[in-house]
């Protein structure tokens, strides 16, 4: 797919018109500054390009020819995110190389729940007034963020608008399709009372729950990106910025390794924690149990509830509390799916089990939802 930049000109395009008539660059819009800057992500992309694509950027849309070979009966799944107000901690740290790896996380991790391959990935980066060098290190992101999911980037769209931006402000959209054989669809109806929870970690805060994580500790608590705090290890903007996990290695590795069926449903972790996303693969009568002493919940999560006083309660509906992926499996298959997670570099480790009940979670020590 071009990458292209929204716009309406005459025929003459960025010409000057006679006697200092206006123009899109006086307007805002640089259309020659973004046809180099799609010269010099074009090479990258391509790197994230797989055998099946057909055409990528530089043409109107983009082709992906299916592997028939693979399938018997293939199933397309598809899904959208972004990256939400993390932007604004990028924004004020100066730093924008991860946020693209946050972008494709978010996308690819809701697609590997249903048990798919990401297939291929498209991007939107909208901003008041291009400036290359970031818009170079944002996308350069979201070709690391392909490169880990094993998907190609094969378009996207880039808009200047400069009366809906402030310079050096942007937003980001990302598109992810995938495919599953229709009999290795995962969507929860196997899951079972009896059935065991198996985590997979988080790498912090993910892109979830940054209005509040903001508003605690640079609105309430006065601190700034570049501030160290020695409870976390870093500089805050460094530690909030660490992207988002992304968790297509370790599923494609328990495809391979394991029987069909050793999986009963996955859940991706973002906003609304596992308070909220848990519940969204349960069939009726299950209900998840979830062992909130199983783990030790990373510093991060502590150090931010005690800085803003935020109730117990509010924390497990909120943030990911350290786990990014919750895998739901058969009892005689638990030992076998954590073995094999940690052999593909994952912390996974066990947290809960199913039992008969409404849908929700019951978090034994108290906390009901």
């Amino acid at each position: 797919m071009k990458r292209s930049v929204k716009k309406r000109q005459s025929e003459a395009g960025n010409q000057r018109p006679s006697r200092g008539g206006a123009t899109y660059r006086s307007a805002g819009v640089d259309i020659d500054k973004k046809s180099l800057f799609i010269k010099e992500i074009a090479g990258k992309a391509r790197s994230t390009h797989r055998s099946e694509v057909l055409a990528g950027i530089g043409g109107f849309c983009s082709a992906f020819a299916l592997r028939r070979d693979r399938y018997r009966h293939p199933v397309l799944v598809a899904g959208t995110d972004g990256v939400g107000t993390k932007l604004k901690v990028a924004e004020a740290a100066g730093r924008h190389d991860t946020i693209g790896i946050d972008l494709v996380a978010m996308c690819v991790n809701d697609l590997l729940v249903s048990g798919a391959e990401p297939l291929f990935f498209l991007d939107y980066f909208a901003t008041g007034r291009l400036q290359p060098r970031q818009a170079a290190s944002v996308v350069g992101g979201i070709v690391k963020g392909c490169r880990q999911a094993g998907c190609a980037l094969v378009g996207g769209e880039t808009a200047e608008l400069p009366s809906m931006y402030r310079p050096g402000e942007y937003d980001l959209a990302g598109f992810a399709v995938g495919v599953v054989e229709r009999d290795r669809l995962i969507d929860g109806r196997a899951i079972r009372p009896g059935d065991r929870l198996i985590a997979l970690g988080s790498s912090g805060f993910h892109s979830n729950g940054f209005s509040l994580v903001r508003k605690v500790v640079f609105d309430r608590a006065g601190y700034r990106v570049t501030d160290r705090v020695a409870e976390l290890g870093g500089r805050i903007g460094e530690v909030l910025l660490r992207p988002t996990r992304i968790y297509a290695g370790v599923i494609a590795e328990l495809g391979r390794r394991l029987p069909v069926g050793s999986l009963h449903g996955m859940a991706h972790i973002t906003g609304g924690g596992i308070t909220e996303n848990l519940p969204r693969i349960l069939p009726r009568r299950c209900r998840a149990v979830v062992d909130r002493a199983a783990w030790r919940v990373p510093a991060l999560f502590r150090w931010l509830q005690r800085l803003g006083s935020i109730a117990e309660e509010e924390m497990w509906r909120v943030f990911n509390m350290g786990v990014g992926m919750i895998l739901v499996v058969p009892p005689q298959a638990e030992a076998r799916v954590m073995a094999t997670a940690r052999r593909a570099g994952e912390r996974a480790f066990p947290i809960g089990r199913i039992e008969r009940g409404r849908p929700g979670v019951r978090y034994e020590g108290g906390i009901d939802a």
